[in-house]
């Protein structure tokens, strides 16, 4: 709800009621694909994202650390825009998410947050069953697609373009699959970027 306020959002802050809207939606269209079950950021607005999926499809839910939003700071959550001190401890930790020679406090910096991609592509890659929901955000979405696209040759300026350029929007769906290709290897690929045609039912 505080993407909706102008405070520095809180990592505990639930779905607003238009979150609550596009969270239905996209349980309508994910029950009509198959998969085998959900893995969701345990963050309140992903967790009740993903219940809405489980209540629709009637498959179990995992949750995991690994998917959960960047971690900013905990000293500026829930603090509003104009305060100053968090404003600067706001931009401080911002541009550690693109040096990774700067650490904000208990925020995560550039080589925290792709380690932590990694460890998600691994843990997917390790999972048993073929197809999965992942309910995860943004930021940290678009970090692993950032990864899969250019692997060992993704840096902090180019992450800092994309996180800047390649808009997303809340509940879209992203498709990332591990398959070979003609004359290649295995490895993830792109498969759909930020689909929300289901805001069009």
């Amino acid at each position: 709800m505080d993407n909706a306020s102008p405070v520095f959002q809180s990592h505990l802050s639930p779905l607003s009621v238009k979150g609550q809207k596009q969270a239905e939606l996209i349980a309508n269209r994910v029950s009509k694909i198959t998969f085998g079950s959900i893995i969701a950021s345990p963050l309140p607005r992903a967790a009740q994202t993903a219940q809405a999926l489980a209540d629709k499809t009637k498959k179990p839910i995992q949750f995991s650390d690994l998917f959960i939003e960047r971690i900013k700071p905990a000293s500026i959550d829930g603090k509003p825009w104009n305060d100053s001190k968090a404003i600067k401890t706001w931009h401080n930790w911002e541009e550690s998410l693109y040096n990774p020679e700067l650490r904000i406090e208990d925020g995560e910096n550039y080589d925290d947050i792709v380690k932590r991609a990694d460890n998600a592509l691994q843990y997917l890659l390790d999972h048993s069953e073929r197809s999965i929901v992942v309910v995860s955000h943004g930021y940290f979405i678009r970090t692993i697609i950032s990864r899969v696209l250019l692997g060992d040759q993704l840096n902090s300026s180019v992450l800092f373009k994309i996180q800047r350029v390649a808009s997303m929007e809340n509940t879209a769906i992203s498709v990332i699959q591990y398959r070979d290709a003609f004359e290649e290897n295995d490895c993830w690929r792109l498969w759909t970027y930020n689909d929300h045609s289901h805001f069009a039912d």
